[in-house]
């Protein structure tokens, strides 16, 4: 069986073996998980035994949106918390082995709801039941003494806010390959506007229903850790929202197509109002102002699909699901401006 493309199977297999040896270490057979827009995500068998590995995407990448360790030691250390993550297996941080780090987890049994046609069939009651543990799992993670698993020197909750409109900022100058109206006016909005940051907790920074997995209507395992920090919590709830404005929001047409999830139209999925209201009662912060938070979360997502738009019109990426990215850009900024309003 042909490798996927960025997969070395038996490098890793040698490397595996080497460095854990109670792992099995194959021959595998790989197959990419269908999904990935940005970090990889393969899953490696050898008929018996599941693996999966995460690498960064092929060609332009950010210097630091795709850190395999930085994945790896959040996941680690949430291994034994109320957050459930796979056990990882190791890290290799040698680009040697298949041209870029990578790290290999154990795979966990579960369905990433990213359609609402994936949830429909389940009926609205159990999807409210999933979307009310989705928000539930958020509380639980900025719930968690970050000093007391390990992550006391994970991030600077400090100034987090300053520092995510200057982060962004940069890795909008190094995605941008065209004209994108009304971004400037957007970034100094963001600029000049940033409020003071709340207490400080882990940040997954890129939270929403299909970077879960759901087996018999619980979370079983929450992924895609590559935005992870200590930040300011409401910058987690404002991505969930924006992704669900953006899926309402998107013509019916796109909806299988360019948008990232339209999961939120499924019957009984919460409304953001409910969202809203259940993260409030169940961590107890303030959530009354999330203006600023949702203009940011918009300016990163657009930031974020402008860099796949590039590496797709660069023949770099891996996978089907890209051609309407570049189309989704505009929307977003001006998302982005109308909550700044």
């Amino acid at each position: 069986m042909t490798d996927p493309q960025g997969l070395d199977t038996a490098a890793v297999a040698r490397w595996l073996s080497a460095v854990s040896p109670d792992a099995v270490a194959g021959p595998f057979e790989a197959s990419l998980i269908t999904g990935g827009k940005s970090n990889l995500t393969y899953l490696v068998t050898d008929g018996v035994h599941d693996y999966v590995v995460r690498r960064p995407p092929l060609g332009h990448v950010l210097a630091t949106a795709h850190d395999m360790a930085r994945e790896h030691r959040v996941m680690a250390a949430l291994a034994d918390t109320a957050v459930p993550v796979p056990r990882m297996v190791a890290l290799c941080e040698n680009v040697d082995v298949i041209g870029s780090p990578f790290y290999v987890m154990d795979r966990v049994a579960g369905t990433p709801y990213s359609r609402a046609a994936q949830l429909e069939p389940l009926g609205p009651e159990r999807t409210r039941t999933i979307t009310e543990r989705m928000v539930d799992t958020l509380v639980d993670l900025h719930a968690i003494e970050y000093r007391e698993v390990g992550l006391g020197e994970f991030g600077r909750p400090e100034g987090y806010l300053e520092r995510q409109v200057r982060r962004w900022k940069k890795q909008l100058a190094a995605s941008t390959s065209r004209e994108l109206p009304g971004m400037d006016e957007l970034v100094a909005h963001l600029e000049s506007n940033i409020p003071a940051s709340g207490d400080g907790t882990i940040v997954h920074g890129d939270f929403r229903l299909d970077n879960l997995l759901v087996e018999d209507d619980r979370v079983t395992a929450v992924l895609d850790w590559e935005m992870s920090t200590l930040g300011d919590p409401l910058t987690d709830v404002a991505i969930l929202l924006a992704y669900q404005q953006l899926a309402e929001a998107a013509p019916p047409s796109s909806s299988g197509g360019a948008v990232v999830t339209d999961a939120p139209l499924a019957p009984g999925y919460l409304s953001s109002d409910e969202v809203i209201a259940r993260y409030a009662a169940g961590s107890g912060r303030d959530v009354s102002d999330l203006g600023y938070h949702l203009s940011l979360a918009f300016f990163k997502l657009a930031v974020i699909l402008e860099g796949i738009h590039l590496r797709h019109t660069q023949g770099q990426t891996v996978g089907a699901g890209f051609d309407g990215i570049g189309d989704m850009i505009a929307p977003l900024i001006s998302a982005g401006r109308a909550a700044s309003r």
